[in-house]
C-alpha cells in the first residue's frame, strides 16, 4: 500500500471517478492563523489488501515530531483525525493491480500556529511503508507598511 499527500486551498473527491478536484494544490507555505485548507490523500491499496478496511491516522506535528495542540472547548487538543477506508474492486479491473482511492478533508481556517516548519502526517494501521509526510512553514502575518512622514 502507499499513501500520497498533497495540500490544497480546497478539494473535493470523486470516488467513483478515483479523481481529486482541487483549488491551488500544492502549496508548502502559510499564515498564521491558517486559511482553510484541504489534505489530499491517495491510497493506492493493492489487489489483495481490497474489500478489507483500513485505519488512518492523521496528525499535525511539529519538526520534533511533537503533537501540536492548539485550545479546544474541552482544553488543549491535538490536531488528529482518525478515519476509515475500503477499497473494492472495480468491474473490469485486471487481477493484481493496484486500485487508487482517493480522500479528501477540507480544514476550517483559524489554526493558531506560531511561525515555523510543520507537517501533516498520515498513516495506515498494520503498513509501516504506508507512511506518507507534508511539510509546510508558517509565517507571522506581515504588519501593514507605516506611512512616512
Amino acid at each position: 500500500m502507499k499513501v500520497s499527500l498533497f495540500l490544497a486551498d480546497a478539494a473535493q473527491a470523486d470516488v467513483q471517478s478515483g479523481k481529486v478536484h482541487t483549488l491551488g494544490l500544492g502549496w508548502r507555505q502559510c499564515q498564521t492563523p491558517t486559511p482553510p485548507f484541504a489534505l489530499v490523500l491517495f491510497l493506492d491499496i493493492d489487489w489483495d489488501e481490497t474489500n478489507k478496511q483500513h485505519k488512518l491516522t492523521c496528525q499535525l506535528l511539529t519538526t520534533d515530531g511533537e503533537s501540536v495542540v492548539v485550545p479546544g472547548p474541552q482544553g488543549p487538543q491535538p490536531i488528529h483525525f482518525e478515519a476509515a477506508a475500503e477499497a473494492g474492486r472495480p468491474p473490469g479491473a485486471i487481477h493484481g493491480t493496484s486500485v487508487r482511492m482517493p480522500l479528501t478533508l477540507n480544514i476550517p481556517g483559524g489554526i493558531p500556529l506560531e511561525p515555523g516548519i510543520y507537517e501533516w502526517r498520515v498513516e495506515v494501521e498494520g503498513y509501516e511503508q504506508a507512511t506518507a509526510v507534508e511539510a509546510f512553514v508558517v509565517s507571522s502575518m506581515g504588519l501593514p507598511p507605516t506611512p512616512s512622514g
